[in-house]
């Protein structure tokens, strides 16, 4: 988000926070996740896609709604909140008769190809909600599709095949084509938030929610661009109990967005002139400088995306919504395991709990006895390497992944051997000196793997790794 950005959402907040009628609070907070999806997308070469790609993220966030809603006739509310999605497109698209693009950042398409996909997206959303009945195969279906969009976007082969074939659809030269095209704002954390629900409704424990709820958790605009990943069930209670913004309330949030701006905007970004990356690196020989442009790195990574989280956490709090918190004090931890319980806790706990724990049980219960290590190393290599999938899908993630993946495993029989052989006391534990040195070689560890993250070049990211071991 750009500072303007986030100035028109503090404003926006503190007038939802202000106002003590909780359906009018609900409405305005509806329209501005709409307007946000569309102002906060990026520009892009491909025609007319800074339009469809919003306009697609709301479309499958209804698909989901008539997927795992209850079996019963629309009720008004729901209707209204379709007419209001519909209208709102609609807006959109007039603003192609003004001088100047507005909301997005070129013109739209003509408002008759507007009108001609609103009508094919109502009719396959009709033939899903008829199918919902078939819940054994549409939720599998609807997540199997959702997962393998996100696998387009982030492999950069096939997201070059992507914008080739949507070049030609929009007769654009396929010559053309680029990974950039294919910028979809906040594709990769409502992938997250429309999983979670689909597999809740699966299992039975989804609460019954509206078209307007679930798509202010799906595009809740503080959260959009970089999270953090809320669970429905909890961001529906403080939907529901919306709070008014007190002179405390007014304050904390202030505290938070204060703290975000002055993490993000000054730390961070002084930081990135001299963060590692491809091509500082290929201009420093000396192993101590290199040092240094790797721990410029890792606290300007933190302290950018903690900076995001923050003013998430305070524009959102304005508006009633307590998001979750996403970062505590990684850097400080004494082991790989508790830096890993406080960096990017959201995804790590989505992670931990969809595919971490039902790998290790399903391992657990093979026709074939595996030892307990070989199950814990599967479960913390596979998790982590699809983690830094999730980031790209590319060798210098997977690498990033496999790294954390086996300090994850060296650390837990590293305890275990601790707890039978030589069990330390809790006077050890919780020395001063002992904390220094676990937190040293943790953060140093934690540090070494950026590495991996900075450089996508997987031969210059080894030469450097050599480097700064002095090997």
């Amino acid at each position: 988000m750009t500072l303007a950005q986030i100035f028109v959402f503090a404003l926006l907040s503190l007038l939802v926070g202000r106002l003590t009628a909780t359906c009018t609070r609900s409405w305005i907070l509806f329209v501005t996740n709409l307007f946000a999806v569309f102002w906060l997308q990026p520009q892009t070469s491909l025609r007319h896609f800074d339009f469809w790609f919003p306009a697609a993220t709301i479309a499958l966030i209804v698909l989901t709604w008539f997927i795992v809603r209850e079996r019963s006739p629309l009720a008004s509310e729901d209707k209204i909140s379709l007419a209001v999605i519909v209208s709102f497109i609609l807006l959109i698209s007039f603003t192609r008769l003004l001088p100047q693009p507005l909301i997005i950042p070129t013109y739209p398409p003509q408002t008759q190809r507007i009108v001609l996909t609103l009508l094919v997206a109502m009719g396959v959303i009709a033939v899903f909600a008829l199918a919902r009945r078939e819940r054994k195969w549409i939720i599998p279906a609807m997540i199997a599709f959702i997962v393998l969009l996100l696998v387009v976007l982030k492999s950069e082969t096939l997201q070059l095949d992507f914008s080739r074939v949507l070049r030609r659809v929009m007769g654009q030269s396929p010559a053309l084509a680029s990974q950039v095209d294919i910028t979809w704002l906040g594709y990769s954390y409502i992938t997250f938030r429309l999983i979670h629900t689909l597999r809740l409704s699966a299992m039975g424990k989804l609460p019954a929610l509206t078209l307007r709820e679930l798509l202010t958790f799906g595009l809740f605009y503080p959260a959009l661009t970089a999270g953090p990943i809320d669970r429905v069930e909890r961001f529906l209670k403080d939907l529901r109990r919306f709070q008014v913004l007190t002179a405390d309330r007014f304050m904390q949030g202030g505290k938070r967005i204060a703290i975000g701006m002055f993490k993000k905007f000054v730390l961070a970004d002084s930081l990135a002139i001299l963060a590692l990356n491809e091509v500082k690196a290929g201009q420093v020989s000396s192993p101590a400088w290199l040092w240094l442009l790797l721990y410029a790195f890792a606290l300007q990574i933190y302290l950018d995306f903690s900076g995001y989280t923050d003013l998430a956490l305070g524009i959102g709090f304005w508006a009633g919504i307590k998001l979750p918190e996403n970062f505590d004090r990684p850097y400080l931890q004494t082991d790989i395991g508790a830096f890993w319980n406080r960096w990017h806790i959201t995804l790590t706990h989505w992670f931990r709990f969809y595919v971490f724990n039902p790998l290790t049980r399903s391992l657990r219960t093979l026709r074939m006895e595996l030892p307990v290590w070989t199950i814990i190393l599967t479960g913390q290599l596979f998790t982590m390497v699809l983690i830094g999938m999730w980031h790209g899908i590319t060798w210098h993630f997977i690498l990033w992944g496999l790294w954390n993946g086996a300090g994850l495993f060296f650390h837990n029989r590293w305890v275990l051997f601790h707890q039978k052989y030589w069990p330390l006391s809790s006077t050890w534990r919780e020395n001063p000196f002992s904390r220094a040195v676990g937190i040293f070689i943790t953060f140093n560890y934690i540090a070494l793997g950026w590495v991996w993250f900075a450089i996508p070049n997987v031969d210059a990211a080894f030469e450097v790794m050599r480097k700064l071991i002095g090997i």
